[in-house]
């Protein structure tokens, strides 16, 4: 066996370690769903029945497309089939065309993703938003 020092460059790291799932009630999906930070692993470990996807800039490719696979690949390997609800924050192109590329795989996977289609205002400004009940 070969000994010395490792490229850190070649070796590949992981957003989360592998481990046993956590669950929880809400995530915000970090960085603003851009795939350098969020893998697979992430979605087989993080388990949530709500996932905020942040994220409306196409030029830094937020939110990433791969997340939201990743989001697919994470759950279709989960035991148990919970619902999982999305909830994103804007209405991006990249959100439109993988819920329309996905929706089948979607309602396999009991996944729902909710419209931005309620807006509070309150005194001079108005935001749109939505009512989670845990």
């Amino acid at each position: 066996i070969a000994k010395g020092p490792v490229n850190s460059k070649s070796a590949k790291s992981t957003a989360v370690p592998p481990g046993p799932p956590v669950y929880l009630d809400l995530v915000y999906i970090p960085n603003h769903s851009n795939s350098k930070n969020v893998d697979v692993e992430f979605f087989k470990r993080v388990r949530s029945s709500y996932y905020v996807v942040s994220g409306n800039d196409s030029a830094a490719e937020e939110p990433s497309r791969a997340v939201l696979d990743f989001l697919l690949e994470g759950k279709a390997q989960w035991e148990s089939n919970m619902q999982v609800t999305l909830i994103p924050t804007h209405d991006s192109e990249v959100m439109k065309e993988w819920y329309q590329e996905t929706h089948e795989k979607q309602q396999e996977l009991n996944i729902m993703v909710l419209a931005s289609s309620s807006t509070v205002v309150m005194q001079d400004e108005s935001f749109p938003a939505c009512k989670i009940e845990l």
